[in-house]
């Protein structure tokens, strides 16, 4: 049949899966904007109060659901507001396609008007990107992009097309889906080699990163475990990979994981790493990293092997199917003393304290929460204190139900997160955790929550200080509190919350915590509702590993008298 290109996009979209896209109009996607109208029985389309907001919600809904996510923004200011986005979505793996306008063809490389090479500015965070030089090429070009974006690690593609390649018309075929690129089965060697190591060992430590929960692995993972006999871990985008409410789990591992996960990496003998790249938020000090055991590494990317850590073994693959064929080859073990030693032991974990002015800690409120939600509500976070928290104190059963910027570590993120993720699971509660700081960011996103009634519960932690950022002052720059005191802010959140017609409450008791809790997740069942919770500044975030330090002896004091 016969279309224009315009056109041709949202039939490739449809094509694709891809029933809801996030943007923002502009003059140079007016053609795509006249057939999401025409289509609008058929694809809905949410608009944003920002672009960068429409990109974390693109990239919310991605992590969710495990679907590409896709967003649409115009040529020049409206394509460069997505960098962010993009590049967030690249640091962690998550498969978006974003498609931006451009100057017509005539118009390119003579700086017209709200004309910007995007596709070179774009090249170091996109998996790969396109300009569409011939209309003949728009529909496979956005075919290869979702195949792209789904295949292998995951990631962001973008899709430049000149405002002329929309409005002319060519033959389109509807094609299927575009189907992930196959990836060749794990090596027999490197799984025979693995599969004696762990026989071999007496204190197997199982570690998790985001490419468990990518590869729908957790069923797997929970074998391995259980065969193994082993204790499990995660980092923080591998939150949800395995329940953590299962005795074996002993918390996040890396510079604000619990005392437990360092203790059993330096006592482990052997050690699977498993979806990861071994952040330095992670390791620390890389030449002391589980210096004690063998370790093993299983990714899809092999340039993530021996990067950051040398290890023994590395099996290259997708995790389910490395697992599957690594759970086949074990035979089960028993490692009762180990197994004792660290998911009995009690190794003093920080436990926050407020004080007589504020006494309510975030620590109260999200493990509340969590108990109110039976740990089955989508958490979404900013980045810094609050996200730590969120990642501590939560529960989380099943994998995509923890959204945040790990690799980028983006604020601002988590609130247009928080939009996708709901759009892409309306039954589910959805809550955006954020710090002050944070939420100041993009709080215009309220505007987006209340005009489409996407019913998120906001979050606001609020100590009136750049929580993180001030612990490390405190700790390594002499508390030298350069700029990140905010009490000069003085928003009035209830007045804010006002604004957008959205019912806002405050948590200053610990009287206020559940009835304010229940009401709030009674409301969003309706409406968006947000909460400020008052908090002292001098709550951190514990325990903490210094920066580049062996994770060996985390902190779980700080001094806060001035």
């Amino acid at each position: 049949m016969l279309l224009n290109g315009s056109d041709i996009i949202v039939e490739c979209l449809l094509e694709q899966g891809a029933d809801t896209v996030f943007g923002y109009p502009g003059g140079a996607v007016l053609n795509i904007y006249d057939s999401l109208y025409k289509y609008s029985d058929k694809i809905h389309h949410i608009i944003t109060s920002h672009e960068q907001g429409a990109c974390h919600a693109a990239d919310g809904y991605a992590r969710s659901t495990g679907k590409t996510g896709v967003v649409i923004a115009t040529s020049g200011p409206g394509a460069t507001n997505l960098i962010t986005g993009i590049a967030t979505a690249y640091m962690d793996s998550v498969p978006l396609v974003a498609i931006t306008g451009n100057v017509s063809r005539n118009l390119l490389g003579l700086d017209s008007f709200q004309e910007v090479d995007i596709t070179g500015i774009t090249m170091p965070i996109t998996k790969h990107n396109f300009i569409v030089q011939n209309v003949e090429d728009l529909a496979d070009t956005l075919r290869l992009a979702f195949k792209i974006a789904g295949s292998g690690r995951k990631g962001p593609v973008l899709v430049d097309i000149p405002k002329d390649i929309t409005a002319m018309s060519t033959e389109y075929t509807p094609m299927p889906a575009a189907a992930p690129e196959p990836f060749a089965a794990p090596d027999e060697e490197a799984i025979n080699k693995a599969v004696q190591l762990i026989a071999e060992a007496k204190r197997p430590y199982i570690y998790t990163g985001g490419g468990v929960i990518s590869s729908n692995a957790s069923a797997e993972l929970k074998q391995l475990a259980e065969l193994c006999d082993a204790p499990v871990s995660s980092s923080l985008m591998g939150q949800g990979a395995y329940d953590e409410t299962d005795r074996r789990y002993i918390g996040m591992l890396g510079m604000h994981g619990t005392v437990k996960a360092a203790y059993a990496l330096n006592h482990c003998d052997l050690f699977i790493g498993i979806g990861t790249r071994f952040s330095d938020r992670v390791t620390g000090d890389t030449s002391v990293f589980g210096k004690n055991a063998k370790m093993i590494h299983i990714d899809i990317d092999p340039a993530e092997f021996n990067k950051n850590i040398d290890v023994c073994t590395t099996i290259n693959g997708d995790v389910a199917e490395v697992l599957k064929k690594l759970n086949s080859k074990l035979t089960q073990k028993h490692n009762p003393e180990w197994c004792t030693e660290i998911l009995d032991g009690d190794f003093g974990e920080p436990v926050q304290v407020g004080t007589e002015a504020l006494p309510v800690t975030p620590q109260m409120v999200i493990k509340k929460l969590d108990e109110l939600t039976s740990g089955e509500a989508i958490i979404s976070t900013e980045v810094g204190q609050n996200q730590m928290w969120a990642a501590q104190y939560y529960d989380f059963k099943k994998p995509r139900h923890f959204v945040s910027s790990g690799g980028l570590g983006t604020m601002g993120f988590g609130l247009g997160a928080s939009l996708g993720a709901k759009v892409g699971n309306p039954d589910k509660t959805v809550v955006n955790i954020a710090g002050d700081g944070s939420f100041a960011m993009n709080l215009n996103e309220l505007i987006t929550a209340s005009t489409h009634g996407i019913n998120i519960i906001q979050l606001v932690i609020n100590n009136h200080v750049l929580g993180m950022v001030r612990q490390w002052q405190r700790l390594f720059y002499n508390k030298h509190f350069s700029q990140t005191t905010l009490d000069a802010r003085h928003i009035d959140y209830v007045k804010l919350g006002e604004a957008f017609n959205i019912k806002t409450f405050v948590i200053e008791k610990c009287e206020d915590i559940e009835p304010v809790l229940t009401n709030a997740l009674e409301i969003s069942k309706s409406a968006p509702v947000m909460i400020e919770v008052r908090i002292d500044r001098d709550i951190n975030v514990l325990p903490m590993i210094p920066a580049g330090k062996p994770v060996v002896d985390p902190i779980t004091h700080i001094d806060t008298e001035e």
